[in-house]
């Protein structure tokens, strides 16, 4: 089995690059996973997972093995280990996966699918947020409009627990994804101060998805003048807006109380 001690070996020196550069991602089709749980969550997921690196006072080489029985394995010491790590606490192993295709003819939808969509967020922990919710209500997929953030960067990762592996996930243009929701004839509700009915007035018990924008500067016009209808959470104190994280959860568990769970 190979072993790799150096912070200066070329392999290790590329999965630097993997963590720091979004453009190596790309380049690569390649990204780092940390963690038992989130390696676990991405096999599951059917990601691809080419190498697993391990470090044996925290993680032994027949738990490594049992995550990717296919995958190389490689044993790293604590400087290598260290290097690569993004958590302070961690269980010792790392993966190099293959990232996936994230187009929206690749979704996967039911009959009366619920789906989120957020235009252009920005902060990897809101993202993170997003996608634990989604999970959560076991969405049929999160399609993020205008993407400001690669997906498969690490805080991405990390901020969504495994649930980055966990939901079907797309991305495109605000443009296109109006285009593909009415072409599938889905009702889609976004969350905005303009014209705006009270969210839980209406019926999302049909094929539904919810958009929510930034909170700086809300949804483009391209969203509000072609919703279904805008929606507005009433709130009572003296700001207009929330994190958009519990906006969303908000709807989706209001569209998933509605459907009857």
């Amino acid at each position: 089995m190979k072993q790799i001690t150096s912070i200066q070996n070329p392999f290790i020196k590329s999965l630097v690059l993997l963590q720091e550069k979004a453009k190596n991602r790309k380049q690569t089709g390649t990204f780092l996973i940390e963690g038992l749980r989130e390696i676990s969550l991405a096999v599951k997921g059917k990601y691809e997972i080419e190498t697993l690196l391990f470090f044996p006072e925290i993680c032994s080489e027949n738990e490594a093995r049992k995550l990717a029985p296919s995958a190389e394995l490689i044993e790293i010491n604590k400087d290598v280990f260290q290097k690569l790590s993004y958590r302070d606490t961690t269980e010792g192993i790392l993966a190099v996966a293959k990232s996936k295709s994230l187009q929206l003819s690749d979704l996967k939808l039911s009959e009366t699918p619920l789906i989120l969509v957020a235009e252009a967020p920005e902060k990897p922990g809101n993202i993170g947020a997003l996608l634990r919710t989604a999970d959560a209500a076991n969405l049929d997929a999160v399609i993020i409009a205008n993407p400001k953030s690669d997906l498969y960067n690490p805080n991405i990762v990390r901020s969504s627990v495994g649930c980055l592996f966990t939901n079907q996930i797309a991305t495109a243009s605000t443009s296109e994804i109006i285009s593909f929701l009415k072409e599938r004839n889905i009702n889609f509700y976004c969350a905005t101060l303009q014209n705006s009915t009270s969210y839980h007035t209406q019926d999302f018990t049909q094929p539904t998805a919810l958009v929510v924008g930034t909170e700086a500067t809300g949804l483009t016009q391209e969203w509000r003048d072609a919703a279904t209808q805008n929606i507005i959470i009433p709130m009572q104190g003296e700001i207009d807006s929330m994190n958009v994280s519990v906006a969303a959860a908000i709807l989706i568990f209001e569209a998933k109380r509605q459907r009857g769970f």
